[in-house]
C-alpha cells in the first residue's frame, strides 16, 4: 500500500537525471537525515537557524505516542456537547486542518470544523451566525503566539462567548510553542486545554512544515480522522525516502529534482491539478512551495485551482503535477493530463490509494521542497519578506490612530463614484480612463510572467464568483499563468514569493469600502480597518520592492463595480 508517482519529462529528462546525480553526489539524503544545515547555507549563523527548523523529519514518531491521548481528547469534546469548532489560525497553523476537513469530511457525531484565517467582517459574521455559541469550541492556533489576525479573532470570540457562559475559557483551547504570549493568555483566560510544543516535541518545526504536529493533528482528531493511520502513512513515506534509499528510487528526491532542475530552465510555474476530492491539498502545497522557495530573487510560482486548458494554450513554462485517488479516478482529468504529456509538457502524476495517503504526501512534499531548495541554492526554512507587510500594517494602524484616517500617499491614476486606481503604469502620469489605466498596465506584462489577483474584498459568494471568473478570463485571453489570493490569507503564503521571489509577475490588488464593520474588543480599530491596513500595507511593500502592481479600490455596489472592472479589463486586453 502506498501512493504511486510517475514522472514524464520528455526532452528535459536529462536535466532531471543530472539533478538527481547532484543530489546523489552530495549525499543529500544522508546529510538531510543528520540535520546537516550546510546543504542550504555556508554561513554559520544561518546554519544555526536552519538546524532549529528540521524537527519535521522526526515528528511523526514523537506524535505517534500521542494518538491515544488525542482520540480521548476528541471524545471528551464530543461528550461535552460541542457541535462546532472554529480554528483561528493563519498559514501553517490552519491550512492543514482545512485540507483534512475537505479530504476526510467530518466523521459521524463529530463537531463540524471551520478554519477562520481572515480579518474580513463579512466572513467572520457569517460564520458566527451559522453555529450556536453555547456549542462552539474555539481553537486559537499560532506558533509564535503573537499573530495579529489570530489575536484579534481570539478577543472577538472570547468576548462573544461571555454571552453564553460564565467561563468562556472552557470553550477555548490553544496550540502554540512554549513561552509564547498565547500560552500566557490561555492560562490567564483559563482555557480548557493548551497544547504546547517544546524542545523535541514540535518547537523545532516551522509553521508550514507543521502539519503532523499538534497544529494539524489536534483539529484532525476532533473531526474524527484516525491520526495514528495518518502518521503511519507519513512514516512509510519517510522510510521510502530514508538516508539509505537509492536516490533514483526516492520519490521525494525525484520530485525535488524535477522542481529544482526545471525551474532554472524556465519551467518555473508548478501547476497543481487536483481531483475534486483532493482539491484542498493544492492550497497546502501552494503555501509550502511559495513560502519555502520564493526568496533571494529566486522562486517557483505554484499555480493552484486554475482550470485546465488545451495543451497548445500553455507556454513552455509549466511543470504539471496531477493528484488523484486511484480508486476514484477522474477520467476527464486523466485524459487531459495524458494530452499534456503527449504535447511534451513535463508532468508528474501522483495516485493515492485512499485519503490517508495524505500523511505520506505531506512527507513527500516536505522532503522534495528541501531537495529543491538545495538545488536552487535557496534556504527553505525562513520567510524573510513576510514581515514587510506586517510592519507596514502596524505603521498604518498607528498613523490612523493619530490622524483618524489612512493618509493617501498619492493621487489615483483614475477615480469616479465606483472605483479608484492607484499605482504606476508605463505611459500614464495623469488620471485617465479605467480602460487606459489597465491597457497601459498590461503593456508591462512580459512573456514569462504570471498574473496574480489579490483580493481584500468582502468574502461573499457573488464577489468570489466574479473574481474567479476574472481570473479565468485573464488566463484564457492572455495565455499566462494566473494566481488568485485572498487577503490576509495569502500574506502568510504566496506573499513571500511575491515580494522575495523574482520579478516575474504583475499584480492587481482589490480593496473596498467595508459595507458592515465589526469591532475588535480592546482594540482602537475594527476588523475592517485592520483589513484595510493589511491591503494598503502589502500594496506599499510590493511597490517598495519595485513590483508591477495596481490597487483598485471599489465603492458602493461592489458587485457592479467589480463587473465594470472586468468589462474594462476585457476591453484593455
Amino acid at each position: 500500500m502506498g501512493s504511486l508517482q510517475t514522472i514524464h519529462c520528455g526532452a528535459h529528462a536529462a536535466a532531471v537525471e543530472a539533478a538527481l546525480a547532484r543530489l546523489d553526489a552530495q549525499q543529500f539524503m544522508k546529510r538531510l537525515w543528520t540535520s546537516d544545515a550546510s546543504l542550504w547555507s555556508a554561513e554559520p549563523a544561518t546554519q544555526s537557524l536552519i538546524s532549529q527548523r528540521l524537527g519535521w523529519l522526526t515528528i511523526p514518531r514523537v506524535m505517534a505516542k500521542e494518538t491515544d491521548a488525542l482520540r480521548r481528547f476528541a471524545e471528551d469534546i464530543r461528550d461535552g456537547g460541542f457541535t462546532h469548532v472554529f480554528l483561528l489560525g493563519m498559514g501553517g497553523s490552519g491550512l492543514f486542518s482545512e485540507v483534512c476537513r475537505h479530504t476526510f469530511g467530518i466523521a459521524a457525531a463529530h463537531p463540524d470544523l471551520v478554519v477562520l484565517d481572515t480579518t474580513d467582517p463579512t466572513a467572520i459574521r457569517e460564520q458566527r451566525r451559522r453555529c450556536p455559541l453555547e456549542r462552539l469550541l474555539v481553537i486559537v492556533s499560532s506558533k509564535s503566539g503573537s499573530t495579529s489576525e489570530t489575536s484579534a479573532l481570539s478577543k472577538y470570540f472570547y468576548e462573544a462567548l461571555k454571552s453564553v457562559s460564565g467561563h468562556p475559557g472552557a470553550h477555548c483551547l490553544a496550540i502554540t510553542d512554549a513561552g509564547t504570549p498565547l500560552e500566557a493568555q490561555a492560562k490567564a483566560w483559563r482555557f480548557r486545554r493548551v497544547f504546547v510544543h517544546g524542545p523535541g516535541s514540535g518547537a523545532e518545526v516551522g509553521g508550514r512544515f507543521s502539519a503532523l504536529t499538534a497544529f494539524g493533528l489536534v483539529p484532525a482528531a476532533l473531526m474524527g480522522v484516525d491520526t495514528a493511520v495518518l502518521l503511519r502513512r507519513a512514516e512509510d513515506m519517510f522510510s521510502r525516502c530514508g538516508p539509505d534509499a537509492p536516490i533514483p528510487d526516492n520519490p521525494a528526491a525525484q520530485l525535488g529534482a524535477v522542481l529544482g532542475a526545471l525551474a532554472p530552465r524556465g519551467f518555473d510555474k508548478l501547476t497543481l491539478v487536483c481531483a475534486p476530492a483532493l482539491a484542498s491539498v493544492g492550497t497546502w502545497i501552494e503555501q509550502l512551495i511559495a513560502e519555502s522557495l520564493g526568496k533571494g530573487g529566486r522562486g517557483i510560482a505554484p499555480i493552484c485551482a486554475e482550470p485546465l486548458r488545451e495543451p497548445a494554450a500553455y507556454a513552455s513554462d509549466r511543470v504539471f503535477v496531477e493528484l488523484q485517488l486511484a480508486s476514484r479516478l477522474d477520467g476527464a482529468m486523466d485524459r487531459q493530463i495524458r494530452a499534456l504529456e503527449q504535447a511534451a509538457h513535463p508532468v508528474v502524476r501522483i495516485r493515492w490509494d485512499d485519503p490517508y495517503d495524505l500523511g505520506g504526501e505531506v512527507a513527500r512534499w516536505c522532503l522534495a521542497t528541501a531537495a529543491a531548495g538545495a538545488l536552487l541554492r535557496v534556504n527553505p526554512f525562513d520567510e524573510p519578506n513576510v514581515k514587510e507587510s506586517k510592519d507596514r500594517t502596524k505603521a498604518l494602524l498607528e498613523q490612523r490612530a493619530r490622524e483618524g484616517r489612512f493618509r493617501d500617499e498619492e493621487e489615483p491614476l483614475f477615480s469616479d463614484a465606483e472605483l479608484a486606481v492607484y499605482g504606476t503604469t508605463a505611459g500614464l502620469s495623469a488620471p485617465a480612463s479605467l480602460t487606459q489605466c489597465l491597457s497601459e498596465f498590461f503593456k508591462r506584462l512580459r512573456p514569462s510572467d504570471y498574473i496574480a489577483l489579490l483580493s481584500f474584498l468582502p468574502r461573499t459568494l457573488a464577489l468570489d464568483r466574479i473574481t474567479a471568473a476574472l481570473r479565468e478570463r485573464l488566463a484564457r485571453e492572455t495565455g499566462h499563468a494566473t494566481m488568485l489570493g485572498f487577503g490576509p490569507r495569502y500574506l502568510h503564503s504566496t506573499g513571500q514569493l511575491y515580494k522575495g521571489g523574482p520579478d516575474a509577475g504583475i499584480f492587481l490588488l482589490f480593496s473596498a469600502d467595508e459595507p458592515e464593520d465589526l469591532p475588535i474588543p480592546g482594540e482602537p480599530f475594527t476588523f475592517g480597518v485592520l483589513k484595510q491596513a493589511q491591503a494598503l500595507g502589502d500594496f506599499q511593500a510590493m511597490r517598495q520592492r519595485g513590483r508591477r502592481i495596481l490597487r483598485v479600490h471599489l465603492h458602493g455596489r461592489l458587485d457592479r463595480a467589480l463587473e465594470r472592472l472586468s468589462g474594462a479589463l476585457g476591453n484593455a486586453l
